[in-house]
C-alpha cells in the first residue's frame, strides 16, 4: 500500500497543526529555587529582571505559566532550552 505524499495536499491538518499558536508553559516543580527559574527566564526570554519574577511567581502561585506563544517550531526551541536548564515545561495547543 502506498503512502500518501503529504506534499501533494498543503491544506491538510499536519500543516495546520504546525501553524496554531503553541504556547509554552512552565509548570512548578519542588526543586528549583525561585531566584534560578527567574534567572532562566532572562538567559532563554532576555526579559527584564520584573518580567521574570511576575512570571516566576505565576508558576509557583497557580502551577502553570505560558511563558510563550506562537510558532511551533520556535516553541519546541523554548521547550529544550528550558529543559536544559532543568525546568519543567511543556508544548501545548492554546484551548478553543
Amino acid at each position: 500500500m502506498a503512502k500518501p505524499d503529504l506534499l501533494e495536499s498543503p491544506g491538510t491538518k499536519l500543516s495546520e497543526s504546525f501553524d496554531l499558536p503553541w504556547m509554552v508553559v512552565v509548570h512548578n516543580d519542588p526543586v528549583n529555587l525561585m531566584s534560578y527559574v527567574s534567572m532562566v527566564f532572562r538567559r532563554v526570554f532576555g526579559w527584564s529582571r520584573e518580567r521574570s519574577e511576575q512570571h516566576m511567581m505565576e508558576v509557583h502561585t497557580k502551577g502553570r505559566s505560558v511563558v510563550w506563544s506562537g510558532g511551533r517550531e520556535k516553541a519546541e526551541l523554548y521547550v529544550q532550552q528550558l529543559h536544559a536548564f532543568l525546568l519543567l515545561a511543556t508544548l501545548e495547543k492554546p484551548p478553543h
